[in-house]
């Protein structure tokens, strides 16, 4: 089995917003789905809120705070939107229902365009619609911890710009967010801080405007 990550060293204080940048195949979604249970570390330790993740499984962490918004969204494209929006509250219906319609109706109030949509297939929706269902989905679990993987691939500027703009919105509402995205400079320009990833290692870590002008990243990442 390939090595994906070895001597990674990371942390995310709360509150924050984390930009997590570095070329294709660097491991930065192998790192979000070690952090949320979906694969498992061979060595090393994963921490939060002082508890030990690396034996839980996904339900588990996710009950614990975490949400994550894999990369291509990966809605349920047979289910209406309002059932992908419920099936991202599957660990608190039985025990909090009341909440979880009011956690409904704050999504929809996030993105009237899926109230619109609410009987809708999601395999229907637009990119941008679908990057929308799949944020609200995982808010359905009021995380207050979120890993997003690529938001913006595939998207128009103007999903882009709502897309990251709902992000530093979320962080005011008190989210702390780790962010991996291939658009680094619109990644940094919101982050508080800053990692960079190359062939599983951290190569660079800064303040995010302190990464957005060093001449190694711009020229690596940035595109100039």
């Amino acid at each position: 089995m390939a090595e994906a990550l070895r001597g990674i060293h990371l942390h995310v204080e709360k509150g924050e917003i984390v930009a997590l940048i570095g070329r294709n195949g660097a491991g930065k979604t192998t790192l979000l789905k070690a952090i949320t249970g979906l694969v498992k570390a061979r060595q090393g330790d994963i921490h939060y809120n002082g508890e030990r993740l690396n034996d839980k499984p996904a339900h588990a962490i996710m009950r614990l705070g975490i949400g994550h918004v894999p990369q291509g969204r990966q809605v349920f494209g047979d289910q209406t939107v309002e059932e992908n929006l419920i099936l991202g509250a599957y660990t608190r219906i039985k025990q909090q229902p009341k909440q979880v319609k009011e956690w409904l109706e704050r999504e929809y109030t996030r993105f009237p365009r899926l109230k619109e949509r609410a009987k809708q297939q999601a395999g229907t929706l637009s990119g941008g619609e679908q990057q929308m269902l799949a944020l609200s989905r995982a808010l359905m679990s009021d995380p207050e911890f979120l890993v997003l993987d690529e938001p913006s691939m595939g998207l128009s500027p103007l999903y882009v710009k709502l897309i990251l703009d709902t992000v530093t919105q979320l962080r005011q509402e008190g989210k702390t967010i780790l962010l991996v995205e291939q658009l680094a400079m619109a990644a940094l320009s919101i982050a508080d801080r800053g990692y960079v990833l190359s062939s599983g290692t951290v190569e660079m870590t800064g303040k995010a405007e302190e990464l957005l002008h060093d001449e190694k990243v711009v020229q690596t990442y940035l595109g100039a």
